[in-house]
């Protein structure tokens, strides 16, 4: 198993209580220690969670991730995913600003992305993907 970080999807999967996405991230949490997320991972779920006023889910969430590491936004990384989008939007195959701010993310940090999400991940060169729905 590789140092992972989290898609947004996947994190829901989680907390929902996918067994699959549970025994990974158990897996993966007896082998490192902790597992990565991004700071865009971060909001996006958090935003959710205060939208639908899940106060259960919130408490889970956050001592998930007071368990693991947030990766903040570096100049590095916004870099990177800045030159992603342009390489995609040349191409005509852009995946969105989150998507490819969470892959700048994941690319500089040297981390696989698990995400359920793989369509638009796969478009990404340099991105390694795995999904642990299936």
């Amino acid at each position: 198993m590789k140092p992972s970080m989290l898609d947004t999807d996947i994190l829901s999967e989680f907390l929902r209580g996918n067994p699959k996405v549970i025994a990974k991230v158990d897996e993966h949490l007896k082998e490192y220690g902790f597992i990565s997320l991004s700071i865009i991972t971060y909001y996006e779920i958090l935003n959710g969670l205060l939208y639908k006023d899940a106060r259960k889910q919130l408490s889970k969430f956050e001592g998930f991730v007071e368990l693991n590491k947030v990766i903040p936004l570096s100049l590095r990384m916004a870099k990177t995913a800045a030159l992603l989008q342009a390489d995609l939007r040349k191409k005509g195959s852009e995946i969105g600003h989150t998507d490819t701010l969470i892959a700048g993310i994941a690319i500089t940090s040297e981390l696989q992305l698990i995400t359920n999400n793989t369509n638009h991940f796969e478009r990404i060169k340099g991105l390694e993907i795995e999904n642990w729905t299936k």
